[in-house]
């Protein structure tokens, strides 16, 4: 790694000509279509197309990547017009960058700029330019409406990037969270990979990656993807990590898919993935062990985003540490079982998914929301939040259905559904404890919330419902990009429907759609539309929306339940 000197060559040129005048047609004045944002050229300097983020309401972050970089000049430019012709913000000469042989990131914080505006900017190698992108700052004051692109778990081999296309090309995305998942960790013969080599997208390396060198060489190739790199130039990203950006079902001191005895010290792989991760994003520098903060979108709402996977998260509790043997008759001495050992595995007060430092920062960042009268607090959040019991298979299924699950391997997961037992462990559902602390803070401040969600493929709306019954706020969860969900090649009754029937909480589930969000805030409401892509398997942005659902907020007289609206 090499730090090279910043130079500032011009500052906030044209700077007085952005005023309330361009402030004003903020939400009329949308994202260019994704014909204005070409994928940037195979053999050129800027591969890897450009990207924006972590906005605030004076400054965002611009990265790029410089292929085969041979030196010489290199340099940014920041307008507010597709021309160039009102340049604001420009560096060059000797800009800092982090170089790996042959690829070099860069990341500018672009300052000095106007809230609520939209801008252009470009990068240039020599006499080559990059491909443009645009980007916004965060607005302040008054707020009538702002919309928001949800995404999660984008997986190379198993699918083309069709939800990143068709955000970019319909755009009017005012910011995209991306809620964990950006990259997958596994190898060539892993998961995700069944189509990949007929699809052209075998993953590189084709091993597992465990170094610094490798998480590079993945992210960078993710990186070379038409479709992620339109949508990364189409409006800036807030990017929080999950589990396969290091390894999965990871937590504070490992993961499921890290074995130290073969592949070396968890602290090191996670160190070497959250590097990489860092280079190859518009992020701004964090400490690496963590990732959270906030966002103000004037006065109609807070965006919280959270960290729960490297921070704090104890040990997740895991199915196969259960003493019971759930096989044959259910009875009550298994039922004593089960609860004695989920008190101690699951419902200890002591396990953390947050840990105490980033849960007086969520309790008091929402407290302050709430008070200042903001319609709305956002969580980007990593794992599904509401309570999710599992269906009971046994009496859903029909039998030819439970025969072909138990053929899978996964007939304990049948025999455990009679239990009424908690679906994921690896969500919110683990920590139950950590839960009512969070939902206790937010409930004391009258802070209610709107939590969007990825991580498990599949789209949600839920409700969110205390111990005590009472409403603390609703869920959004999103589906994949690509990645395929659990229930994908499972025959037989449609796996949402059943759980939906077996909680009441869960208004909406989705099992079998690739796609996204889109989430549009106003002072009146929020709507979440379901954007279902027609395939994976080849490039086309074919999609329906699959579903609409209407949440009002809480200082709008909340209803008990979102509304579906179509």
């Amino acid at each position: 790694m090499s730090k090279l000197k910043i130079t500032r060559r011009t500052a906030l040129l044209g700077a007085g000509v952005v005023g309330a005048a361009g402030a004003a047609t903020y939400y009329t004045t949308r994202s260019p279509s994704v014909d204005r944002f070409d994928p940037a050229a195979a053999d050129g300097p800027f591969r890897h197309g450009v990207a924006s983020g972590d906005p605030d309401q004076t400054s965002v972050v611009l990265w790029t990547a410089f292929s085969d970089d041979g030196g010489g000049y290199r340099g940014v430019e920041v307008a507010t017009d597709e021309g160039f012709q009102e340049i604001v913000f420009e560096q060059g000469e000797d800009l800092a960058f982090v170089r790996m042989q042959p690829l070099g990131t860069l990341k500018i914080i672009a300052d000095g700029l106007e809230p609520g505006r939209r801008y252009f900017y470009r990068f240039r190698h020599n006499e080559t330019y990059s491909p443009v992108g645009a980007t916004r700052t965060l607005p302040e004051g008054g707020v009538d409406e702002f919309r928001i692109g949800l995404f999660s778990c984008s997986n190379f081999p198993a699918g083309h990037f069709n939800a990143y296309a068709h955000a970019a090309e319909e755009g009017g995305l005012d910011l995209i969270l991306h809620l964990g998942d950006y990259i997958y960790e596994y190898g060539a013969d892993g998961y995700g990979t069944g189509n990949a080599e007929a699809m052209n997208r075998l993953p590189e390396p084709a091993h597992e990656i465990l170094s610094h060198e490798d998480y590079v060489r993945r992210i960078a190739q993710y990186r070379s993807d038409p479709d992620l790199q339109a949508a990364h130039a189409a409006a800036p990203w807030v990017m929080i990590w999950d589990d396969h950006e290091t390894a999965n079902d990871s937590w504070r001191d490992g993961a499921e898919n890290h074995q130290p005895g073969d592949e070396g010290p968890w602290e090191s792989r996670r160190d070497a993935a959250l590097r990489a991760w860092s280079e190859w994003t518009p992020t701004r520098d964090l400490d690496r062990a963590r990732r959270w903060g906030a966002l103000e979108v004037g006065d109609l709402a807070t965006v919280v985003f959270l960290e729960s996977r490297l921070t704090a998260r104890s040990e997740p509790p895991v199915w196969t540490d259960c003493p019971v043997d759930f096989s044959g008759e259910v009875t009550e001495e298994k039922r004593a079982a089960l609860e004695a050992w989920l008190e101690e595995a699951v419902e200890d007060p002591s396990r953390e998914l947050l840990g105490e430092e980033q849960m007086s920062f969520v309790h008091e960042t929402c407290a302050a929301s709430a008070a200042a009268g903001k319609p709305w607090r956002v969580l980007a959040n990593q794992v599904i939040m509401a309570r999710v019991k599992s269906p009971d298979f046994q009496q859903t299924m029909p039998f030819w259905m439970k025969w072909y699950a138990r053929s899978q391997g996964v007939g304990a997961f049948i025999d455990r559904s009679r239990y009424d037992v908690d679906w994921n462990f690896d969500a919110w559902d683990g920590y139950p404890a950590a839960r009512d602390r969070l939902y206790a803070g937010l409930k004391a401040s009258g802070a209610d919330i709107l939590t969007v969600t990825g991580d498990t493929h599949n789209a949600w709306a839920n409700d969110l419902v205390d111990s005590a019954g009472d409403r603390i706020g609703s869920e959004i969860g999103v589906t994949s990009v690509s990645s395929p969900g659990a229930f994908d090649t499972t025959p037989g009754p449609h796996m949402g429907r059943l759980f939906e029937e077996a909680n009441e909480s869960v208004l909406y589930k989705e099992p079998y759609d690739r796609g996204w969000v889109r989430l549009t805030l106003t002072r009146e409401a929020a709507e979440a539309e379901y954007v279902s892509m027609e395939t994976v398997l080849q490039r086309t942005t074919a999609h329906e929306i699959k579903a609409r659902y209407r949440i009002l907020p809480a200082n709008g007289g909340a209803a008990a339940r979102m509304e579906r609206i179509d």
